[in-house]
Parts: C-alpha cells; sequence; structure tokens
C-alpha cells in the first residue's frame, strides 16, 4: 500500500480541477514572484506544484507520479520507517526545484510557474538510481531508465539555454538532482547499489 503517494494525488487532482473552474484561486496558488517577494507569500513556493495548466499536463504528471511515487515512497518507509518521509521529500522537491527560477525572476512581474512537474522528476530520477535498467514508456516507446535520464537531462539542459516553450526545465533539472541527493543522503550505499545494478544490466518492465 501506498496511501501518502496516492493522497498526494488525489490533492492534486482536486485542487488542480477546482483551479480550472475558479481563477481567483489558480492566481492564488501560482508562483508569482513578486507575490512572494513583496507580499511574502512563501506558501507559493509550495502550492503552485498543486495545479495545472490544463488536463493533459495534469494527467501526465500523476500518471507518472502514481507508478513511480509507490514505489519509493515504500523505499523511503523501510529506510526510515516512517511515513512522514516520503511527503517531506515530495514537498521539499516542490520547493528545491523551483527555487532557481524563483530567484532568477525574482522581481519579474510577468513570470508564472506552476505544476508539479519538478516533484515528479524528483520521484522519478530517485526510482532511476535504485533501477537504472528497469523498463519505463516514454511516450509509449519502451526505454532502459538511465538512458531516458541521460537523454532528459541532456533536453533539458538545451532546452532551459534555449527557452522559448514556456516549459520551467530547470525546475525539471532541480527536481531530478533533488530526487538522487536526498536517496544517497538517506543511504549513501545506494550509489554502490546503482553502480552494480548499470554494471549488470537487466531489463525489467515497470516500476
Amino acid at each position: 500500500m501506498t496511501p501518502v503517494n496516492l493522497l498526494l494525488i488525489a490533492i492534486t487532482v482536486i485542487v488542480s480541477w477546482m483551479a480550472f473552474k475558479n481563477r481567483a484561486l489558480a492566481d492564488r496558488l501560482i508562483l508569482w514572484p513578486p507575490a512572494v517577494d513583496r507580499n511574502r507569500q512563501y506558501d507559493r513556493l509550495i502550492t503552485y506544484g498543486f495545479i495545472h495548466a490544463d488536463l493533459s499536463h495534469l494527467a501526465f504528471n500523476m500518471i507518472t507520479l502514481f507508478f513511480f511515487g509507490g514505489f519509493i515512497e515504500q523505499v523511503m518507509l523501510q529506510l526510515s520507517g516512517s511515513y512522514l518521509t516520503y511527503p517531506a521529500f515530495y514537498l521539499g522537491a516542490l520547493l528545491v526545484s523551483i527555487l532557481p527560477s524563483y530567484l532568477k525572476n525574482q522581481k519579474n512581474p510577468n513570470y508564472l510557474s506552476l505544476g508539479a512537474s519538478g516533484a515528479v522528476s524528483a520521484v522519478l530520477f530517485a526510482f532511476i538510481l535504485i533501477k537504472p535498467w528497469s523498463i519505463i514508456l516514454v511516450l509509449f516507446v519502451p526505454a532502459p531508465a538511465i538512458i531516458y535520464a541521460v537523454f532528459y537531462v541532456g533536453y533539458s539542459i538545451w532546452m532551459d539555454r534555449r527557452g522559448g516553450d514556456r516549459i520551467n526545465h530547470s525546475a525539471h533539472l532541480a527536481g531530478a538532482a533533488f530526487g538522487v541527493l536526498f536517496m544517497l543522503a538517506m543511504q549513501p550505499s545506494i550509489f554502490s547499489h546503482f553502480l552494480r545494478e548499470l554494471s549488470n544490466p537487466t531489463f525489467r518492465l515497470g516500476g
């Protein structure tokens, strides 16, 4: 059972759906740097992750979280013995993944950001650290997780520098780094496990 992951998905779906129908709610929860900088609405550094641009944005993030978050919740429960570790990890990922964008745009009144992608990236890369050769579906195309990770990081760096597609690639990168570092901080031996797994390719489906 993965009660916390399912609860996070349920809350995100409900809040996102409410925000689709209520512009005032969306405006209050979205990351808008001047509201944080001037009005001290620091909660926006977390709440932005519980709303989404549209249904496809929401579905992509929550489906990914469903397939990989449950496994990471179980691992963190085994390592820490506490159900609080996974939600702390997830909320921490929301905060850390958006900080580079917030600091860069702290005085920019035209900057907005929303969506759980940074935290979902943290969950996905925590999974990849443990099961690098698992086969995952990328736009319905099967690929080893570690190959996907290399492509994902390279593409995100390139697009972050290029810009222009209205996707927060820096949040994806920061979230991915946070996921890896959090797991290694919890259990440093995971790094040697990762190296052993990497040197012994065994393709497995899923999470």
